[in-house]
C-alpha cells in the first residue's frame, strides 16, 4: 500500500506539480486514496441505501436533524469568521493573492481551509438522512454531483493551493451555509415552520455566490500574481457547471411550479404544501421541494 501511495503521489505531482509541504501531516491529506475511498463508499450508500430502506418504515431523525444542522451552522460560521478575519487583518490582495506571500496569514488560512475540506466529508450525512427518511426525491444528480465532487476537489486544493486566492470561494460558501443550515435546523422544529419564508432565497443566494466566485477568480486571471492559471481556469469551469445545474433547479422548483400552481387555482384546484428535508414547508408549490447544498 505504501508503494502504491508513493507511486500515485508521484504521478499526481508529475501532472500538477509539487505539493505544498505546509499541509503535510494534516488528517487525510498525505495520500489521496482515503478521500477517494470515502467518496466511493458514499456513492455505494447512495445506490444501496434506498434499496435497503424500500420495505422499511422511514426514520424520523428529528432530534438528530436539529443537532446536526446546528452543528454545521456553527462550524460554517467558525470557518467564515476565521477566513475573513485572517484575510482582513493580513491585508490579502483582493484581486490576486499568491500562495507564498504572507506566511503568518497563509498558515491561518490553511488551518481554516482544512476544516472546510473536512466539512465536505461531514456533509455526506445530508444524503444519509434523506435515505433514512425515505426522501429519495431529494437525492438528485445535482445533490450527488455537488457532494461527491467537492470533497475530492478540495483534497487537491489543500495539497496544491491551500491558501492565497483559494480563500474566497470557501468564505462565501461558508456564509451561505450559515444561512442554509440554520434554515434546515429551524425547519426541523414543527413550531417554527410557519415562520420560515426565505427558502427560495437560499437558492438565489447560492447562485450569487457562484457568480461572485467566478468574478473573483477572473480577477486573478486579469491581474496575475503568480497564482497557478490552470487552477483558476478549473475553478471558473466548475463554477459554471454549478451555475447551470442550480439555475435549472431554481427554474424547475420555483418558476415552473409557480406557473403550474397558478393554472390549478384558475381551474378551481388548490395546491398542498411541499416538503423540504422531510419537513412540512411553509411554501405552496404542488411538488416537494428539493434540498441542494
Amino acid at each position: 500500500m505504501e508503494t502504491f501511495n508513493h507511486q500515485l503521489n508521484t504521478n499526481i505531482e508529475a501532472w500538477l506539480g509539487p505539493r505544498d509541504q505546509r499541509v503535510r501531516g494534516l488528517p487525510l491529506l498525505d495520500n489521496y486514496p482515503p478521500t477517494f475511498a470515502l467518496t466511493v463508499l458514499y456513492l455505494l450508500i447512495v445506490w444501496l441505501g434506498p434499496r435497503y430502506m424500500k420495505h422499511r418504515p422511514p426514520y424520523s431523525c428529528r432530534g438528530f436533524l436539529v443537532v446536526y444542522n446546528l452543528g454545521i451552522t456553527l462550524l460554517s460560521f467558525y470557518m467564515f469568521y476565521e477566513l475573513v478575519s485572517a484575510v482582513w487583518d493580513g491585508d490579502y490582495n483582493f484581486y490576486c493573492q499568491n500562495t507564498h506571500s504572507a506566511p503568518v496569514v497563509d498558515d491561518k488560512i490553511i488551518k481554516a481551509l482544512w476544516w472546510y475540506y473536512f466539512s465536505k466529508l461531514i456533509e455526506f450525512i445530508d444524503t444519509f438522512i434523506f435515505i433514512l427518511r425515505k426522501n429519495n426525491h431529494q437525492i438528485t444528480f445535482l445533490h450527488i454531483y455537488h457532494h461527491a465532487s467537492m470533497l475530492n476537489i478540495w483534497w487537491f486544493v489543500m495539497n496544491y493551493i491551500p491558501c492565497g486566492h483559494s480563500y474566497f470561494g470557501a468564505s462565501v460558501n461558508s456564509f451561505v451555509h450559515v444561512v442554509m443550515y440554520s434554515y434546515y435546523g429551524l425547519s426541523s422544529i414543527p413550531a417554527m415552520r410557519p415562520y420560515l419564508w426565505w427558502k427560495k432565497y437560499i437558492t438565489q443566494l447560492q447562485l450569487i455566490q457562484f457568480f461572485l466566485t467566478v468574478s473573483h477568480t477572473a480577477c486573478a486571471v486579469i491581474w496575475p500574481c503568480g497564482f497557478p492559471l490552470g487552477w483558476l481556469c478549473f475553478q471558473i469551469s466548475y463554477m459554471c457547471t454549478l451555475i447551470i445545474l442550480f439555475s435549472n433547479f431554481y427554474f424547475q422548483t420555483y418558476k415552473k411550479h409557480r406557473g403550474s400552481s397558478t393554472k390549478e387555482h384558475q381551474n378551481g384546484f388548490s395546491s398542498t404544501n411541499g416538503h423540504s428535508n422531510g419537513t412540512q414547508s411553509s411554501e405552496q408549490p404542488t411538488q416537494k421541494k428539493l434540498r441542494v447544498d
